[in-house]
C-alpha cells in the first residue's frame, strides 16, 4: 500500500499564510480501480490564486496547485506507466486519479503532458501553460499593442509580466516594467530587453513614468492594482487599453476592508480607455496557438524564461510565502 502526503488547510489564512494554517497529513492511498491512475508528483506549481482563492471552499481542504506527475501504475490504457501528466490535484507527493473525472476543485481533467519539444516538464503550468497564455491572449486580445506603441507591465518580473514584456518587445513596442527590487529591475533591462524598469519601492512612481514615457502610455498590463494602477491609468492616452490580470498588492489585506487607491474613473471616462478583466480559460480553444508561438519564441531565444525553483515536499510553504513577499524572480514551482 503507497503512502502519500499532503497539505491540508485547517484554518483560513488571515494575512500573510501563516505554517500552522497547514497541516501535513499522512493517508493510505487505495487500490486502483478501473480507470484510475497512480500518480507521483514531480513538480507543484506556486502562484498568486492560491493566496486569492483561499477563501472559495469550506475548511478543512487540501491544498489546491497544478503539477506535473510520473504515472507509477495504471488502469486506463491512454495513460500508461511512465507517462507524465499534468493535473491540479494540489500540494501532495501521490494522488490517485479518476482519469475521466472533473471532480477537482476547479474541474480540471488530468491530461497527458503535452509535446513541450524538449522544454522542461515544469514549463507546463508557467511558460506553455495557463500562465503562458494569459500573457499571450491579455496582451495580443485585450492590449491589442499595435508597432511603436508603449506598454507598462506591473509585476513585470513575474511569470507572466516577464512574459507580456518580451513579447510586447517582439511586437516592436516599448516596454516600461515595475518590479520590486534592483535584481529583478536589473534581470528585466539586461536580460529580458526592458527599455526601462523601475523599482516601486525606491522611485516616486508618478514621477519616473513620465520621464520614461513622456508622449504618455498605450497599453498596461496590471498584475498588481492598488494605487500604482491608479498612477499609470491618469498617465494613458486616449483610448489606452488595459488588461487586468491580478491584484497581488492586495491578496494578504482583509477583504472586509481594503486599501484605497486615487479612484479612475474619470481618466477613463475622459480618455476613452478601455479596461478589462481575463480569465485565459476564455480562450481554452484556441490554447495550442499561444503554446506554438511561445515554444518557438523560447527555441529561437526571442523569449527567455526563468524560474525560482524550491526543493522538497516540506519546503512547499516557505516557496509560497516567498512568492507572496516578492522573493521569485519568474516562475516560482517546487521540485518534490
Amino acid at each position: 500500500m503507497v503512502k502519500g502526503r499532503k497539505y491540508v488547510v485547517r484554518k483560513y489564512f488571515e494575512g500573510m499564510p501563516k505554517r500552522e494554517d497547514f497541516e501535513i497529513v499522512e493517508y493510505e492511498l487505495p487500490s486502483l480501480q478501473n480507470g484510475e491512475i497512480l500518480v507521483k508528483t514531480e513538480w507543484v506549481s506556486i502562484e498568486p490564486y492560491q493566496r486569492a482563492y483561499n477563501r472559495k471552499f469550506p475548511i478543512p481542504f487540501k491544498q489546491f496547485s497544478f503539477q506535473v506527475g510520473m504515472v507509477q501504475d495504471s488502469k486506463d490504457s491512454q495513460f500508461p506507466i511512465g507517462s507524465r501528466v499534468i493535473s491540479d490535484e494540489g500540494w501532495c507527493d501521490y494522488s490517485v486519479i479518476k482519469t475521466g473525472d472533473c471532480d477537482s476543485k476547479f474541474g480540471v481533467q488530468v491530461s497527458l503532458l503535452p509535446d513541450l519539444k524538449g522544454l522542461p516538464p515544469s514549463f507546463a503550468f508557467g511558460a506553455v501553460g495557463y500562465l503562458g497564455a494569459t500573457a499571450y491572449f491579455g496582451l495580443l486580445e485585450i492590449c491589442k499593442p499595435k508597432f511603436g506603441e508603449t506598454i507598462v507591465v506591473t509585476g513585470a518580473a513575474g511569470a507572466v509580466g516577464s512574459l507580456v514584456g518580451q513579447i510586447a518587445k517582439l511586437k516592436g513596442c516599448r516596454v516600461i516594467g515595475f518590479a520590486g527590487s534592483d535584481e529583478k529591475i536589473e534581470w528585466l533591462e539586461k536580460e529580458l530587453g526592458f527599455d526601462v524598469a523601475l523599482n516601486y519601492k525606491k522611485v516616486d512612481i508618478r514621477k519616473e513614468l513620465r520621464q520614461a514615457a513622456p508622449n504618455g502610455v498605450d497599453c498596461f498590463f496590471d498584475n498588481v492594482g492598488g494605487e500604482i494602477s491608479s498612477i499609470i491609468m491618469n498617465q494613458m492616452n486616449e483610448f489606452g487599453r488595459i488588461c487586468v490580470c491580478g491584484s497581488i498588492s492586495v491578496y494578504n489585506e482583509d477583504y472586509t476592508n481594503l486599501p484605497k487607491a486615487t479612484m479612475t474613473q474619470f481618466d477613463i471616462v475622459m480618455k476613452q480607455l478601455k479596461v478589462e478583466g481575463i480569465l485565459v480559460s476564455r480562450w481554452k480553444s484556441r490554447m495550442n496557438e499561444a503554446y506554438t508561438d511561445i515554444i518557438q519564441w523560447i527555441k529561437s531565444e526571442d523569449i527567455k524564461v526563468r524560474e525560482h525553483v524550491t526543493e522538497g515536499f516540506d519546503n512547499i510553504y516557505d516557496a509560497f510565502v516567498g512568492m507572496l513577499t516578492g522573493e521569485n524572480i519568474g516562475k516560482s514551482v517546487v521540485k518534490i
